[in-house]
This record gives C-alpha cells, structure tokens and sequence, in this order.
C-alpha cells in the first residue's frame, strides 16, 4: 500500500505506515482429544521512523517485523475449557537494533537541554545527539514473549 501526501506536486510517503502487512490464522481441533491449537500471527514491512537530528543514532526505518501466537485449548464435558499459551513468541520488540527508543527519556521536560537562538537542541557534552524528549519513535509492541493460562466456563452448557 502507498500511504503518501502530496505537497506542491511533491509526494512524501507517510511515517509509521508499511508498504505491505498481513495477518494470520491457523486453527486445528484434535476432536479425539478434546484439544485445539490457535496459531496467529502478523508481520509488517519496514515503516518511515522521524529522526530529530543528523546526529540521532536511531534507525530511519524499522526492520520488517512480525508479532505471532500460540493457544492450546483443552475442552471437557462442553462446558469447561483450559487454555494456556504465549504471546509474541518470536520475542521481539522494536528496541532491538536501537540504542534508544525514546530519546531523553530521563528529562522529560528538557531542563538540561540546551538551545541555539532559532530553538533548535545544541550537542552538548549531556546531549550529544542534540535531541529534545520524544516519546514518538514507537512502533510496535513493547512487551516481549509472554505466557498466560485461563479458564473458561460456559453456564449454558452449550460446545462453544
């Protein structure tokens, strides 16, 4: 997909937009067992990130990257179900490859920045990327592999 604005007759492609995403889900009932597997997933091409220096070590564009699950179901009687799985199973999260994600992040407020007459961030010794606080740079999840377990009781007693 071409997410883009024109300005002018110049066209810019937007930032924080993929090209490509798809999403997925694989499910499989084992019916002598009682058990069903959920397998579900997306993956996203690269997407523009927003710099706020020539000097920001960050990357300008993510990685492609892909968020995927697994659920285990075990049914019984038709009306009690465990459940347990993990999420995010790949591990990963959007500061791999970045020494940062969000810059400045301990001065919030910008109190030992310092800032030329046109109010643009100096370098200095304390900012030596020459950046403000910037919570913007996030993409993606943040949590990394996670595990869950639950259950579900269906008062109907219907199969679910």
């Amino acid at each position: 997909m071409d997410v883009s604005t024109s300005d002018e007759g110049k066209r810019q492609r937007q930032m924080f937009t993929e090209r490509f995403t798809a999403a997925w889900n694989l499910s499989y009932p084992i019916r002598t067992l009682g058990i069903s597997i959920d397998y579900t997933g997306n993956v996203y091409s690269p997407m523009l990130l927003p710099l706020l220096s020539p000097w920001d070590p960050r990357k300008d564009q993510s990685p492609w990257w892909s968020i995927q699950n697994v659920q285990f179901t075990k049914t019984f009687n038709g009306q009690i179900e465990f459940y347990g799985g993990a999420k995010n199973l790949l591990n990963w999260t959007p500061n791999k490859g970045n020494p940062f994600l969000i810059a400045r992040s301990h001065d919030p407020f910008d109190r030992l920045v310092e800032f030329d007459s046109d109010g643009k961030a100096l370098v200095s010794p304390e900012n030596p990327f020459g950046l403000t606080f910037d919570p913007t740079y996030i993409y993606a999840p943040n949590q990394g592999r996670r595990m869950f377990i639950g259950i579900r009781w269906n008062l109907n007693g219907r199969k679910p």
